[in-house]
């Protein structure tokens, strides 16, 4: 894996006060972020969360998901408490956006998230989580609380040798639009809701 690192910069947000630092993958082209608190490299065994990028939900504020929820959830957390944001950039389970839109449309007939992937020809997850390690390897990270639903996460972290000491569930309110959506990723994913 060949990854481009930007410099460290300050990120004050309306979270508080973090610092930010960008990875680009040379091979994939993804750009990935690590937002850190200040007192980051002081914390033994710092709270973590992975978020996968979901411009639908994070940036445009979609109702079908609980990715906005669970990000500003972390952020207010984290801010608090110290910690790192990994934002992995692979939208729509690494489908990217115009096929994650295409399951939008399936979905909008019935579909579930898992069967629109695999209608459109993907796997029902195409992430692919080599990043983190990087990341973590480049940020000292051996130990962490780990804030996450998701038993692939935990599983790859263990996988890496990052000593995964407490996971926080990271729960929001449900709403009439993304009900179905956080079944299937409990029936069907096995995530931990």
């Amino acid at each position: 894996m060949k990854i481009k690192q930007s410099n460290i910069a300050n990120l004050p947000t309306k979270y508080g006060k973090f610092k930010i630092k960008a990875y680009k993958d040379l091979d994939s082209h993804q750009e990935h972020l690590a937002i850190i608190t200040p007192d980051f490299e002081d914390i033994d065994a710092p709270y973590v969360r992975v978020h996968s990028e979901c411009l639908t939900g994070d940036t445009l504020g979609s109702l079908k998901c609980d990715c906005q929820n669970q990000l500003q959830l972390a952020m207010t957390f984290i801010a608090k408490e110290g910690g790192l944001i990994i934002y992995h950039r692979q939208e729509g389970r690494n489908i990217g956006l115009l096929n994650k839109v295409n399951a939008y449309a399936l979905q909008d007939q019935g579909k579930n998230t898992i069967d629109a992937n695999l209608e459109l020809g993907f796997k029902e997850d195409e992430r692919d989580y080599s990043v983190i390690e990087y990341i973590f390897k480049d940020l000292n990270v051996n130990k962490i609380k780990l804030i996450t639903n998701n038993p692939d996460k935990i599983n790859f972290i263990k996988s890496i040798g990052v000593e995964i000491l407490e996971r926080i569930p990271s729960i929001t309110k449900t709403n009439k639009y993304n009900e179905f959506y956080l079944n299937t990723k409990k029936s069907k994913m096995g995530h931990l809701l």
